[in-house]
């Protein structure tokens, strides 16, 4: 499998229908399991005031992130295969949860 961002524009117009989508989305990925792995996901507040998204995930390709995508009923706008990792410090969220 491969690294990959995937660019959930405006997908949901508040963070518990985002909660319910995530919930789809896990049980569709272990559904999945041997073309999907989602890792993490930022969750970002769009200029319109919706929820959007930028996830990471291992996959054996785009056409799995797709059709994980179309079985939850979310939408994948943009998807980057990664070239490589630079991490200068730990996310904040995991810095703080540790302390």
């Amino acid at each position: 499998m491969e690294l990959y961002v995937i660019r959930r524009a405006g997908a949901w117009p508040d963070l518990p229908e985002l909660a319910r989508a995530a919930e789809t989305s896990t049980r569709v990925g272990n559904e999945m399991a041997g073309d999907v792995r989602w890792i993490r996901s930022y969750v970002v507040r769009e200029p319109d005031g919706r929820v959007g998204t930028v996830c990471i995930y291992e996959a054996t390709g785009p056409d799995a992130i797709r059709e994980h995508a179309r079985r939850v009923g979310m939408p994948a706008s943009e998807i980057f295969p990664v070239l490589d990792t630079v991490v200068v410090r730990d996310d904040p969220q995991r810095a703080q949860a540790a302390e």
